[in-house]
C-alpha cells in the first residue's frame, strides 16, 4: 500500500477484502469489491493495481475475455511490465491461442531469456518449424543440449517427415560425443523406423563399440540377433535386459514375450527360455503368467499349471493369472488347492461371478457342500448378463444340495438350469 501513495479509507477496505477473498477462492466477491475499489481509486497508478487483480480473479474463473481486457488496460496505462505480460500469455496459452502468446513472448525474453524455450514451443505450435529449429540450435549452443529441445527437435522431425534432416542432425551429434547413449539409441530407432535394418543393427554394434557398459542397447540388440537367427548372442543381451536395474518391467516383458514366440518357433531354446524365466521371475509373476500361456497354447497343461502356480504365489492381485491358475487347478482336481486360492482371490476380487462359482466347484469336488452352497448362492448376485455362467452356477447348485441330500432344493437348481436358456 505504501507504494501505492494516497488512497481513501473506501478503497484500501474494498482492495484488502478483494485479496482475502481471492485467497480463500471466491473470485465473484473479490471482484466486486475490487468494482467498489476502482471507484474509490484517485490516481492511475491505483486503476492500475486494480486492474491487475480483476485480471487474475478473471482468469481464475475462466473468464478469460475480461481478464484480457484488465490486463490490456495495464499494460496501457504502465508499459511492458512483465508481471502482466506473464498474467497475459498465460491467459492466451490456456486458450491455445498460440498465435497472441508469441509477441508477448518475445516481448518477455529482455526480462527473462527462458522465455526463449518457451518461443521455440510456440513457433512448433504455430508448425513454424524452420524458426522453432532456428531458435533450439541456437539456444543448443549458447546452453548446450537438453533433453527438453531434443525432444521438441524429434518432434518437427517427426511432424515434417523429415527423417533425414533427423538422422543427420543425430549422426553430427553422435560423431562429436559417440558414446552418448540416448543420441545412439535415438539414431537405432530412426534406422528401424525407416525399416533400415542394417543400418539400425550397424548403429547399435557401434554404440556397444564405444560404450560397452550400455544396458539400454541390449534392448535393440536382441531383436536383430534374433531376427537374424543368431540365438546365443539374442540370449546373452536378453540376459542383460534382465539383469538392468535401469531398464523398466514392461520393456522387459516385451523382450520375454519376443523370446517365448521365438521359442514357441525353436524348441530347442526351451532351457534357454526357462532359465531367463528363474532369472527374471524374482521381479513379478506375470513373467510366469507368460510363460504358462506359452505352455497353454502348446497343449502342455501340467507345465502351464506349474507356471501359473509360481506366478500367482508372487502376483496375487493379477486377476487373469488367477483365473487360469484356478481353471487348472480343477481340471487336474487340486480342488483343495482351488477352494483355499479361490477363497484368498475373493477377498482381493470380491465382485468377480466367476471367482464364486470356481471356488464353489472346488468345494464339491471336496464334498464340502455348505461352503460350497454359500458361495454359488453369494456368486449369483454378481452374474451380468450371462446364461452360460448361470446355467453353471444352477448345476453346481443342484449338485451341492444333492450331496446334502436335500433332494427338494437339488431339484429346484436343477430345473432352473434346464430352464436357462443358452443363446446361440
Amino acid at each position: 500500500m505504501d507504494q501505492l501513495g494516497d488512497v481513501t479509507d473506501a478503497f484500501q477496505e474494498n482492495f484488502f477484502e478483494a485479496l482475502k477473498q481471492k485467497a480463500i477462492e471466491n473470485y465473484e466477491l473479490a471482484l466486486t469489491a475490487l468494482n467498489k475499489a476502482e471507484k474509490a481509486a484517485k490516481s492511475p497508478e491505483n486503476k492500475a493495481v486494480v486492474y491487475f487483480e480483476m485480471g487474475k480473479n478473471y482468469s481464475y474463473l475462466k473468464n478469460y475475455a475480461q481478464a484480457e481486457e484488465n490486463f490490456n488496460k495495464v499494460l496501457k496505462s504502465e508499459g511492458d511490465r512483465p508481471d502482466v505480460l506473464e498474467q497475459l500469455y498465460e491467459v492466451f496459452y490456456q486458450q491455445k491461442d498460440y498465435e497472441k502468446s508469441i509477441p508477448l513472448v518475445q516481448k518477455l525474453i529482455p526480462f527473462d531469456e527462458d522465455y526463449k524455450e518457451d518461443l521455440a514451443n510456440l513457433y512448433t505450435l504455430t508448425q513454424q518449424y524452420d524458426k522453432a529449429l532456428e531458435l533450439l540450435d541456437e539456444l543448443d549452443g549458447v546452453w548446450g543440449e537438453s533433453d527438453t529441445r531434443n525432444a521438441l527437435r524429434a518432434q518437427i522431425y517427426r511432424v515434417t517427415g523429415n527423417t533425414k534432416a533427423a538422422i543427420e542432425n543425430l549422426e553430427q551429434k553422435i560423431d562429436n560425443n559417440p558414446k552418448n547413449e540416448k543420441e545412439n539409441l535415438n539414431l537405432i530407432f530412426l534406422y528401424s523406423e525407416q525399416g533400415n535394418k542394417e543400418k539400425a543393427f550397424e548403429a547399435a554394434k557401434n554404440l556397444l563399440k564405444n560404450n560397452p557398459k550400455s544396458k539400454l542397447v541390449h534392448l535393440a540388440l536382441y531383436k536383430f540377433y534374433l531376427e537374424e537367427g543368431n540365438a546365443p548372442e539374442a540370449i546373452k543381451s536378453m540376459k542383460i535386459v534382465f539383469s538392468s536395474e535401469e531398464i523398466d518391467k514392461e520393456s522387459k516383458y516385451k523382450v520375454l514375450g519376443d523370446f517365448i514366440q521365438f521359442v514357441n518357433e525353436n524348441p530347442q531354446y526351451e532351457n534357454e527360455l526357462a532359465e531367463i524365466v528363474n532369472q527374471f521371475s524374482v521381479e513379478n509373476g506375470r513373467v510366469y503368467e507368460k510363460l504358462g500361456d506359452y505352455y497353454a497354447a502348446k497343449g502342455r497343461k501340467e507345465d502351464a499349471l506349474n507356471a501359473y502356480e509360481k506366478g500367482i504365489a508372487g502376483d496375487p492381485d493379477n486377476y487373469n493369472l488367477l483365473k487360469n491358475t484356478l481353471l487348472f487347478q480343477i481340471e487336474f482336481q487340486k480342488y483343495e488347492a482351488a477352494a483355499k486360492l479361490s477363497s484368498e482371490g475373493l477377498e482381493i476380487f470380491p465382485a468377480q461371478a466367476l471367482l464364486y462359482l470356481l471356488n464353489g466347484v472346488a468345494n464339491n469336488g471336496i464334498q464340502k457342500s455348505d461352503a460350497a452352497i454359500e458361495s454359488l448362492e453369494t456368486g449369483l448376485d454378481f452374474i451380468l448378463e450371462d446364461p452360460k455362467m448361470e446355467q453353471d452356477f444352477y448345476k453346481q447348485l443342484s449338485l451341492a444340495y444333492t450331496t446334502k441330500g436335500d433332494t427338494k432344493k437339488a431339484n429346484m437348481y436343477s430345473d432352473k438350469a434346464a430352464a436357462t436358456k443358452i443363446p446361440n
